[in-house]
């Protein structure tokens, strides 16, 4: 029995490692036909572009817009074939705590979606190139959230078992016919009724070169379970990375980040490269490079009081144009990186004590830690401005009285009474009677769903508050719930109020 079953294991194994193998073999072979067909397209597109200069037509512009689609296919395919980003380095990487920033991406979802997540062995790591990775994971999710056309749950296990991590995706989405599983994967095959199915190629090519595996289980109208297994011994190239960088002897450091500027931009879309698209993909309107190009020669030549500026400048921007905080964080994860292996590959030509290194190090490090106080700070004192703002609308619009005459008023009480909003009646009330000189005021409370016990004696204090001002109150659609919390309470009615049944009763009799 237990060969029987070591058998059926090793069978499995090789399965897997035979779709991948295939898997990566097409996208390879694809990869080699996009890269022959790339090259013309963008020719055709150069000519195209200065035929637009001379001649205005419709048509050219559609040809255009083609154009551009097919090349960004043509650069997709490319992609899955080759290491993504070529500078990125293998890291130890805490899964879990990158699922749970991709899960913030989705926030918008959350509405018709249950995220369940079971992880076990959160703090086990695995070695990998982190943005590769996220993109997978990305790719994955989107397909789990998109798969789910209504309401629906996805389901994230996190854990380890033996020299292994697991981690297993499962949706309640419309699932995947059982013909067309061995199918997914492959370049340009896809369900959705839009899209190219390059999502799907990239998940596998990073775990094949991960050296993991991936299964595939899936049911029409039940769903679909993705589990990805990683080894957890992969180790290489840790830390930081040896670039071939410009060096003049005696050079200063700024001297030497100038001379390799461009090679440092180029590092740090690399590094972030995934965040980037993402924001250039979306509403978000602003510019990562530049932002970031700024900040570098603003760190390096060490003006800290114009990086604190620009860092609350930022975060006032950011707050309006609604850019997710975990981006931002993401941007700046993938700049001090770069920046610090920048640092690095600078003082290995540099002689530089310990106890230099730790200055070093900890200037740096408060610097951009300093950026990133005043950013957030900037960003939330936005935000809670506008939440003010917000609420003090909310708060007119809480408490609408509608003059019908000089001398006349009424406050239709809509929703939930609490606490808070009695006080804004109360002030708002009174405040108006006082400017308006209104005479009588009918205070309908039909509308309200719920009114706490304790609200209910707040409500007749402020009729006696009306009555104070010389005002006339009259309280329409009493509710018989209400009633009994004021028998109950004992609240008795004095002269200075009336009730009717209905505000068209209140209407007819005093209009």
């Amino acid at each position: 029995m237990l060969q029987s079953n070591g058998q059926e294991k090793n069978k499995k194994v090789t399965q897997t490692d035979n779709t991948l193998s295939r898997l990566a073999s097409i996208g390879q072979i694809a990869a080699g036909i996009a890269h022959e067909v790339r090259n013309p397209l963008t020719a055709v597109k150069g000519f195209l572009q200065l035929l637009q200069k001379e001649v205005s037509h419709s048509y050219l512009d559609i040809a255009c817009t083609e154009l551009d689609q097919a090349i960004s296919t043509m650069q997709d395919l490319l992609q899955v074939s080759k290491p993504d980003l070529e500078d990125e380095s293998f890291i130890a990487i805490n899964l879990c705590s990158e699922l749970e920033s991709l899960l913030y991406l989705f926030q918008d979802q959350i509405y018709r979606i249950q995220i369940v997540r079971n992880f076990r062995n959160s703090d086990e790591i695995i070695y990998g190139k982190r943005n590769q990775l996220k993109k997978a994971f990305f790719n994955l999710l989107k397909n789990a959230f998109e798969a789910i056309p209504n309401e629906g749950i996805i389901t994230i296990d996190y854990y380890r078992m033996g020299d292994y991590v697991y981690v297993i995706i499962s949706d309640t989405g419309v699932g995947v016919p059982k013909e067309k599983l061995q199918l997914l994967g492959t370049p340009f095959f896809t369900t959705k009724d839009e899209g190219t199915g390059m999502g799907l190629t990239q998940v596998f090519s990073t775990i094949y070169q991960h050296g993991g595996t991936i299964d595939i289980k899936s049911t029409e109208g039940i769903g679909t379970t993705f589990t990805i297994q990683f080894p957890t011994e992969i180790k290489e190239q840790l830390g930081v990375i040896n670039l071939d960088l410009q060096y003049v002897n005696g050079q200063s450091f700024k001297e030497f980040f100038l001379l390799n500027q461009d090679r440092f931009n180029k590092l740090f879309a690399s590094e972030s490269k995934d965040t980037i698209q993402l924001i250039e993909d979306s509403k978000y309107q602003i510019n990562a490079h530049d932002i970031f190009d700024k900040m570098a020669k603003l760190l390096v030549e060490d003006r800290q009081h114009e990086l604190i500026m620009l860092a609350k400048e930022l975060g006032q921007m950011g707050a309006k144009n609604n850019v997710p905080l975990v981006i931002k964080l993401e941007l700046l994860q993938g700049f001090r990186k770069t920046y610090w292996n920048f640092l690095h590959n600078y003082y290995k030509h540099v002689e530089l004590d310990m106890e230099g290194f730790f200055q070093l190090g900890i200037k740096t490090n408060y610097i951009l830690d300093h950026y990133i106080f005043h950013y957030f700070s900037s960003y939330i004192e936005y935000k809670d401005e506008l939440l003010r703002s917000h609420r003090e609308t909310i708060d007119v619009l809480s408490v609408p009285i509608i003059p019908l005459s000089a001398s006349m008023a009424v406050l239709p009480i809509v929703g939930t009474l609490d606490t808070y909003r009695a006080k804004q009646v109360q002030e708002r009330t009174l405040n108006q009677i006082a400017s308006l000189k209104i005479q009588k005021i009918i205070i309908d409370l039909s509308g309200v769903a719920f009114m706490d016990t304790a609200v209910v004696g707040h409500l007749f204090r402020i009729v006696e508050g009306i009555g104070l001002l010389g005002c006339k109150a009259i309280i329409t659609g009493i509710r018989p719930e209400i009633a009994n919390t004021m028998i109950e309470l004992g609240i008795p009615f004095t002269e200075k109020v009336d009730t009717k049944a209905t505000l068209q009763q209140a209407l007819e009799e005093y209009q």
